[in-house]
C-alpha cells in the first residue's frame, strides 16, 4: 500500500527549483514518487508516494538541503 504525503514549500521559483526538491525527496527511504505543482509567486505544494509513512523531519531536512522551506498549511 502506498502513502501520499503532501508538503508546502516556500521559496521555489522555477524548474531548477522542483528539480532539486525532487532529487532530495526522491532519496528518502521508502519513496516512489515526488510531484511538485511550482507556484511561482507563493507556496508551491510537493506530493509524495512513499512505501510507509514518513517522518516530517526527514523530510523538512530534505527540503532545507535543496535549499527551499517547508511551512504549514495555509502559510
Amino acid at each position: 500500500m502506498s502513502v501520499n504525503t503532501t508538503v508546502n514549500i516556500s521559496g521555489m521559483t522555477c524548474g531548477h527549483c522542483v528539480a532539486s526538491v525532487t532529487e532530495e525527496l526522491q532519496e528518502l527511504d521508502g519513496v516512489q514518487e515526488v510531484a511538485v505543482d511550482l507556484n511561482k509567486d507563493g507556496v508551491s505544494v510537493a506530493t509524495i508516494t512513499s512505501a510507509a509513512e514518513l517522518d516530517p523531519t526527514e523530510i523538512g531536512e530534505a527540503v532545507a538541503e535543496a535549499g527551499y522551506l517547508v511551512v504549514a498549511s495555509g502559510a
